[in-house]
């Protein structure tokens, strides 16, 4: 017998090709630091640098200081951090995103220290955990970690020398922004030594805002201006009794001031219009789809404008009927109609002195559009059935889901109303286009809403996250809104919520329905499609589905055939794109590919 001999160089080449292997199989799973990095793409024949599908610059540390210093000098030191703090934020989050799509299958402790690799590769920092424990399914998270060679400090120092307050601002709100998208949570992360404060290494740790005892102050980091909310987020519980008078989200405050929340580029960007138009004199026009918060926005304007103790009236045009709208606006003298028996003031009289907002204004007919334009140039109304004027100091703002350009072009609105309302326009983006803010909105109305309706409810489930921040929102924050109190009022109290919680007839994202785990297998969303399923079969359990809908042969559609069924439409959906396809059903590419190759 003879004996076979095996060198060295073979068992190497033979172990090297188990582990490349098995790093293929696992890539899309566990984000390596290789993993990542070959997500990189360096493009210079066209000046371009590629993470994946997001562009990127390649700068100079010392370029950074300089734009560093010069917020500082010009903004102050308080601006400048915050105005870092939420660049930070932004880029997090984007990341925070990449991850998700790229590796969708992967489990969540994988996915949270991606972001440690990606703020590696991109030069920021060198992170090293100390202590990390993530419990999805019970919405907790603690992490403690420390900061080698930061690039801020060395920016930082080098300009001012040690000093008392830690420095790592833009580095925190990545933190923050990556975490909390990642989790649908709002996760605060705050620097508690730092190598610009004199210590050894820079330490950060993170945990939900809730447990933080004074995070009003990491917050105001992330607010692009003083009237945007942060003690919504604070630790102090109110009880039951307390809770069933919260206000709503376009209501005013506990204290009298209007709620508002964002961190996004885009809330940011009309936060800061809003400031500058506040203390004019001069008529806004909100613009934006249904549930954007058009009213809270106006609402705001008037607290934070000098007209602020003088009243706020709102008018929805659309909800009043065309006979009455006059009557509504310039208010009513005795005997002026059948049933007048008193003379009564209208919403122009009401808000002398203040505010005026005029809702869905587009919807006015000619003629009343016409007396509306007598009362902005000249300042005077008549009452219906009047025969004096009436001076009024009033700030008209109004509000429009419509383009109203086009309704000008189309004679639905008179071009000389529209110029003098568009004076200083506000556009306020879909929820969609804003999605930075999620994360945000999920805590503050699950907080919210469970403290109104007395529950204790831990947050959301990993794969409601997912749908969460996937969903197109159509109804925009006043549909988040809804969703979220549904499901506190839907959960167990004490456990999480879940999509069956949360979507009825709602169209949900198919990547937070049919979503396969790393054994391969659908999960068990199976019961959220029976759920958001339209048509009528919402309350069949899934089996029965799979029976109701038999073949000509009499028999029952199988798991394999549904998961091809699954496999072929999501194909079709993207028109052949297998990567796109494989993120819609929340899989690797290789899983899909695997497949479609099945007999």
């Amino acid at each position: 017998m003879s004996e076979k001999r095996v060198s060295l160089a073979d068992v190497s080449r033979e172990t090297g090709a188990v582990l490349a292997a098995r790093h293929r199989e696992q890539s899309d799973e566990s984000p390596s630091l290789r993993d990542i990095t070959e997500c990189l793409f360096f493009s210079p024949g066209d000046g371009r640098i590629w993470l994946n599908d997001q562009r990127m610059v390649l700068m100079r540390n010392s370029t950074l200081g300089v734009i560093r210093k010069e917020l500082i000098a010009t903004l102050g030191l308080a601006r400048a951090r915050g105005l870092l703090t939420r660049v930070g934020y932004a880029a997090g989050a984007r990341d925070a995103e990449l991850v998700r799509e790229h590796w969708p299958a992967a489990d969540a402790l994988s996915q949270f220290m991606a972001g440690t690799r990606l703020h590696a590769i991109e030069g920021m920092v060198k992170v090293e955990m100390v202590r990390l424990e993530v419990d999805a399914q019970r919405s907790s998270y603690y992490g403690e970690f420390l900061w080698h060679n930061s690039c801020e400090v060395d920016e930082h120092v080098a300009a001012y020398g040690i000093g008392n307050e830690p420095a790592c601002w833009n580095l925190t709100g990545y933190a923050i922004g990556y975490v909390s998208t990642l989790f649908g949570k709002l996760i605060v992360f705050r620097e508690v030594e730092c190598r610009a404060a004199g210590s050894r290494v820079c330490r950060v740790v993170g945990k939900p805002a809730e447990e933080w005892a004074d995070v009003e102050e990491d917050l105001r980091n992330l607010s692009a201006e003083s009237f945007v909310s942060s003690e919504v987020f604070s630790a102090s519980l109110r009880s039951p009794a307390q809770a069933a008078e919260l206000p709503a989200a376009s209501d005013p405050g506990t204290d009298g001031r209007t709620q508002m929340v964002g961190v996004s580029a885009a809330f940011n960007a009309a936060c800061h219009m809003l400031r500058r138009v506040a203390p004019t004199q001069a008529t806004v026009l909100f613009t934006g789809e249904s549930g954007v918060g058009k009213e809270l926005f106006a609402s705001m304007l008037h607290e934070i404008s000098n007209r602020a103790s003088k009243p706020f009236v709102s008018v929805n045009c659309a909800a009043i009927p065309e006979t009455l709208i006059e009557s509504e606006l310039f208010g009513v003298d005795r005997g002026a109609f059948t049933g007048a028996t008193v003379s009564r003031p209208g919403r122009f009289e009401r808000a002398d002195g203040g505010t005026l907002f005029l809702d869905e204004i587009g919807t006015l007919s000619m003629v009343s559009q016409g007396k509306l334009l007598r009362a902005l140039q000249e300042g005077v109304i008549e009452r219906v059935g009047g025969a004096r004027e009436i001076k009024v100091d009033v700030r008209v703002i109004a509000a429009t889901n419509v383009d109203l350009q086009e309704a000008v072009k189309l004679r639905h609105f008179r071009d000389d109303l529209f110029f003098r309302l568009n004076v200083y326009p506000i556009h306020l983006p879909p929820l969609r286009e804003r999605r930075d803010d999620i994360p945000l909105l999920l805590s503050y109305f699950l907080r919210r809403y469970c403290q109104r309706h007395g529950r204790q409810l831990a947050g959301f489930t990993p794969r409601t996250v997912r749908a969460l921040l996937n969903y197109a929102y159509p109804g925009n924050v006043r549909e988040l809104q809804n969703l979220v109190e549904r499901g506190v009022i839907a959960a167990e109290d004490g456990g999480l919520i879940d999509i069956t919680h949360i979507f009825r007839s709602e169209q949900v994202a198919l990547d937070a329905l049919y979503s396969v785990g790393q054994d391969g297998a659908l999960d068990n969303a199976a019961d959220a499609v029976m759920s958001a399923a339209e048509g009528g079969e919402g309350n069949l359990s899934f089996l029965e589905l799979l029976l109701k809908h038999r073949g000509q042969d009499g028999q029952g559609m199988s798991l394999e055939m549904f998961e091809q069924r699954v496999v072929e439409e999501a194909v079709a959906h993207t028109q052949g794109n297998l990567a796109a396809a494989a993120r819609l059903l929340g899989m690797s590419r290789a899983q899909l590919a695997y497949r479609m190759q099945k007999p």
